[in-house]
């Protein structure tokens, strides 16, 4: 199993900064984030969980966050990540102060997408797993990010890094994660709901929906973005989630 990524000190021992929870997405690692750990660092203390790659189920994934966090934090989470997060909250609201939901979704798979992932769990598993492929990286950013080297080699890196085994757990978790659309009028805590204007796998649509039905959440739209929009677009999104953290 792989070790915990802590990029920052034990939040509970920094009383003048909130504490912030990230959680990356299918696939990611804490390079996901590098640019809210380095943008953000003077507003919060930041750690960057790994229990996304360890689990198959998403309770077990929740709870691990949880026993690891301090007693009040603030928490964002990307896709696969946005699912735990609402898992967490779902589990604990009283210790969540903020939080962000990021290229995700409410919703839970329909049945031709529970079994698009069986397949790739199939396939992985008798050796076909191929990380992140030229093919595969399309849906993930924007088409004007194909040609920057820099940023496809970091997303593959990732992909490799979590590996077939980190890969298959994700998948089995995210197949049985529950809709929380029916939840979201009872998170009562400041929310940002954040998306890639051309996000391919979670479009707007979906994040408008978490907005409309979380009390008084912010959407915020990435523009020229696809789906991994803290990589993609540090810059914007350090600003709306800075925003968010001094709400």
């Amino acid at each position: 199993m792989p070790p915990t990524t802590v990029l920052r000190p034990a939040c509970a021992l920094v009383e003048a900064k909130p504490c912030l929870i990230l959680v990356p997405g299918l696939l990611c690692t804490d390079v996901l984030w590098r640019g809210q750990v380095a943008g953000l660092a003077d507003l919060a203390d930041i750690t960057v969980t790994a229990e996304h790659r360890r689990h198959t189920d998403i309770g077990a994934i929740a709870a691990a966050i949880l026993a690891a966090a301090p007693e009040r934090f603030a928490l964002a989470g990307l896709s696969f990540g946005g699912y735990i997060a609402l898992e967490i909250i779902r589990r604990a609201p009283h210790r969540v102060d903020r939080l962000a939901l990021l290229n995700t979704t409410a919703r839970d798979d329909d049945e031709g997408r529970r079994g698009l992932r069986r397949d790739y769990i199939k396939q992985a598993q008798i050796g076909r797993f191929i990380g992140m492929s030229d093919r595969l990286i399309r849906h993930f950013i924007h088409a004007d990010r194909l040609a920057d080297g820099v940023l496809v080699a970091a997303i593959k890196q990732m992909a490799t890094d979590v590996g077939r085994d980190g890969f298959i757990r994700q998948q089995t978790a995210i197949i049985g994660r529950p809709d929380s659309r029916r939840d979201l009028p009872a998170i009562d805590c400041p929310t940002l709901v954040l998306v890639g204007r051309q996000d391919a796998l979670t479009p707007l649509a979906r994040h408008e929906e978490m907005q409309g039905a979380i009390p008084n959440a912010q959407l915020r739209v990435i523009e020229d973005c696809g789906h991994l929009s803290p990589i993609e677009r540090p810059d914007e999104v350090n600003q709306a989630m800075a925003a968010w953290l001094n709400c």
